[in-house]
């Protein structure tokens, strides 16, 4: 541990933490991003990846946790330089990203189950919504979860936020829509696509075999790209007078029905 404690915002290293927080760019160029807290942290570390710099707040972290990285002690003023979220715990880490290919899910459970359940998100843009999602992914124990031509990198910080570390927990994968239809026909993985229009009800499908639920954004729904590639339509019926729910309510009420006809005895 490093005893002298780093006091000025001006310096290079908080710089560089502050910038990764804000620009997608760098954390596409450098391959870094930033976690904040002790649980996502753990969560990150126990899933594999690599914490290059750690930074601890003595005024809101009396004694950091040992996780096994070089550990820089910061004054609170740097400390809120570099956080984010606002959050008081104290602890910041920069961490090196993964590969996110299509290829990536073949080396993950994912490949080695008879039926995965898969949740595909096309152009989903609200950080929070993807972060709720891949949160609800990790508890109904979901094998993958695609982003299909994203509008949000992996990273950003309130996705992270959101997920509560189901970031790092839910294997992941980012692609074009093209290549992820493609990839989920060769292994006979049926597509399920979530729209209002001829379409069934939810729970009147059978969802036990190898499943992908397809999602789109909240104002246009999926392309047509999606809906001409799906097996079967299917719907949340609305019975108020609106005519949608937040993406993740949706995608949250579609996983746990696929858990609940996997699971019925």
């Amino acid at each position: 541990m490093e005893e002298s404690i780093i006091t000025s915002v001006q310096n290079a290293r908080i710089k560089h933490v502050a910038a990764l927080q804000q620009k997608s760019s760098l954390r596409r160029e450098e391959g870094l991003f930033v976690v904040e807290g002790r649980r996502e942290i753990g969560h990150c570390l126990a899933s594999g990846y690599t914490v290059t710099e750690l930074f601890a707040c003595p005024d809101y972290l009396a004694s950091p946790d040992d996780l096994g990285c070089p550990l820089s002690l910061v004054s609170k003023t740097v400390y809120e330089k570099m956080a984010y979220r606002g959050s008081t715990e104290g602890l910041i880490a920069v961490v090196r990203s993964k590969d996110h290919s299509l290829a990536s899910l073949l080396s993950s459970p994912f490949c080695r189950k008879p039926a995965p359940l898969v949740v595909i998100l096309e152009s989903v843009e609200k950080p929070g919504n993807l972060g709720a999602i891949l949160r609800t992914a990790e508890a109904a124990q979901v094998d993958a979860v695609i982003f299909c031509d994203p509008l949000t990198d992996l990273y950003n910080p309130n996705l992270i936020r959101a997920s509560i570390g189901g970031v790092f927990t839910v294997p992941t994968a980012v692609c074009d829509s093209q290549a992820c239809i493609a990839f989920l026909r060769e292994r006979g993985i049926r597509i399920l696509t979530a729209q209002l229009q001829d379409s069934c009800d939810y729970y009147d499908y059978d969802m036990r075999g190898a499943t992908a639920i397809v999602m789109g954004t909240e104002s246009t729904g999926l392309t047509a790209q999606w809906r001409e590639a799906a097996d079967a339509h299917i719907r949340i019926p609305m019975l108020g007078r609106l005519d949608s729910l937040n993406v993740s309510v949706s995608a949250a009420i579609l996983m746990y029905e696929a858990v609940r006809q996997r699971t019925k005895k």
